[in-house]
């Protein structure tokens, strides 16, 4: 006991089994479906960037003018949101595959683009 009692005193605690973490956030929609199109569509938090309603930052995308949330992934899959160059800082280009259900678009695949370079 007296031992355990110096491990920890010294921050060193006995050995225990590693519980990795889990995440629910998808990374990219990978894999796009050749036989459908893909677009280039502006993609941003909807809140901070494309007008939607809510609380809290969420992807979204701006098809034909109007903007829905994404389903498919998600905001942070993608970096962070807050970063100067995130989702609620710039409004960014995806490639994107899928259609909207119930007024939000489903993404079967979901590809952020590079920005461009700034001329000097």
């Amino acid at each position: 006991m007296k031992n355990l009692l110096f491990l920890l005193f010294l921050g060193v605690a006995p050995a225990a089994p590693a519980l990795a973490q889990s995440t629910t956030v998808k990374p990219e929609v990978a894999v796009a479906d050749q036989r459908r199109p893909v677009q280039v569509l502006e993609a941003a938090c909807g809140q901070c960037r494309l007008g939607l309603p809510g609380k809290s930052c969420d992807l979204a995308v701006r098809l034909n003018g109007k903007a829905y949330f994404v389903d498919g992934t998600h905001i942070d899959a993608h970096g962070d949101a807050h970063a100067e160059d995130g989702f609620c800082q710039k409004t960014r280009q995806a490639r994107v595959q899928g259609e909207v259900v119930n007024d939000r678009f489903v993404a079967t695949y979901f590809r952020l683009l590079p920005e461009a370079d700034k001329a000097p």
